[in-house]
């Protein structure tokens, strides 16, 4: 009997890739033989071919999805009929059963392709309200899964279901020590980890430097800053470790983290609320995006699982508070974060995609 295939597709930033590669291991496992379709150089190229190096990984065209004023809205349409064409004609050479996609720009012209070619499309929306991407690829997929519970009256109900969040199995095989030993710390101090997504956040990056030296009274600082970020004459600084992006060594890191500050991007925070971290969220501003990571933190802040600094408020002095009161709560979230809903499995969630297979 020949393997079945199936196409995974999402790019763009790193949220559009993680459940993707979360759930390839499980496919193989299952006897699948799996095809990805992204851009020549988003970040989703660089984060499949580098951790599933034979895993077959194919380029296509793809225009950004704009909601503002650019030359470029002009053009890109061309570029997505563009994407569809290549998309079509690696649909047809690799013959899959059902696509799976992620969302993300990229996304858009594989989905119409694998409507048009008859193939079904499952679709995964981890945000609060629909990116625009998955609004666009809604009319042709056979169904959409989503994260909260929130979004489904945004979606079709008659091929829409919450499944709630799906986490990486290997976070959970972290090691407090490993992460110490790779942050090269000398002391006990609690560990504050700092995530900016995947490109990184000026602006977290700059409340974090310009409050180290209060910081590193009390923590040692493990700073995730985004590519290119790395502050050279910080280096040597006791305490207090960089790094622009990491992959493998995610699990120990978060191990060793006793509190976190990041951006709200749902993968992210499911994930330190599955392994039980208190975080403080500071999401991107709504004159920066959608919206999305705003819905997001604060629907963890009113669930007890988090606390929140609106971008618009940070300031040196209100960043400090903001953790104080983390700190000061931490009991309480910690004990809320016990009752919450258990993340499926990678598992779990490739028999509810599978399902819609021709």
């Amino acid at each position: 009997m020949d393997k079945k295939t199936i196409v995974l597709t999402g790019g763009g930033t790193a949220g559009h890739v993680s459940l993707n590669e979360a759930i390839i291991p499980s496919l193989q496992e299952e006897g699948y033989s799996i095809h990805y379709i992204g851009s020549h150089d988003g970040i989703e190229k660089e984060l499949i071919t580098k951790n599933f190096p034979d895993l077959p990984y194919h380029s296509i065209s793809s225009g950004k999805l704009r909601r503002y004023f650019s030359l470029k809205n002009f053009t890109d349409p061309f570029k997505v009929l563009a994407g569809i064409g290549q998309a079509f004609a690696i649909l047809k050479k690799v013959k899959p059963s059902i696509v799976f996609s992620k969302g993300g720009f990229v996304s858009v012209p594989v989905v119409i392709a694998a409507k048009l070619s008859n193939i079904p499309v499952v679709i995964h929306e981890s945000d609060v309200t629909p990116g625009l991407a998955n609004k666009l690829a809604q009319p042709f997929a056979s169904h959409i899964f989503t994260v909260f519970r929130e979004t489904l009256k945004y979606l079709p109900k008659e091929k829409s279901t919450c499944t709630g969040s799906v986490v990486r199995e290997q976070l959970f095989k972290g090691n407090k020590m490993r992460g110490f030993k790779l942050c090269q710390f000398e002391n006990r101090k609690p560990v504050l980890l700092v995530m900016g997504g995947s490109l990184g956040s000026v602006v977290l990056n700059d409340a974090i430097r310009s409050n180290l030296p209060e910081l590193l009274k009390d923590f040692n600082v493990i700073h995730l800053c985004g590519k290119g970020n790395v502050d050279s004459s910080l280096l040597e600084l006791k305490g207090y470790k960089q790094f622009e992006y990491v992959t493998t060594e995610l699990p120990d890191l978060i191990s060793a983290a006793d509190f976190v500050v990041s951006r709200a991007g749902s993968n992210s925070i499911f994930e330190f609320l599955a392994l039980k971290k208190p975080m403080l969220l500071i999401p991107l501003s709504s004159s920066k995006s959608r919206g999305d990571q705003i819905l997001n933190a604060r629907l963890f802040k009113n669930q007890g699982f988090a606390e929140v600094l609106e971008e618009e408020q940070l300031t040196k002095e209100t960043f400090l508070k903001s953790l104080q009161t983390l700190i000061r709560n931490k009991d309480s979230i910690l004990d809320a974060m016990s009752k919450a809903e258990r993340p499926k499995t990678p598992k779990e969630m490739i028999k509810l995609i599978l399902q819609y297979e021709k």
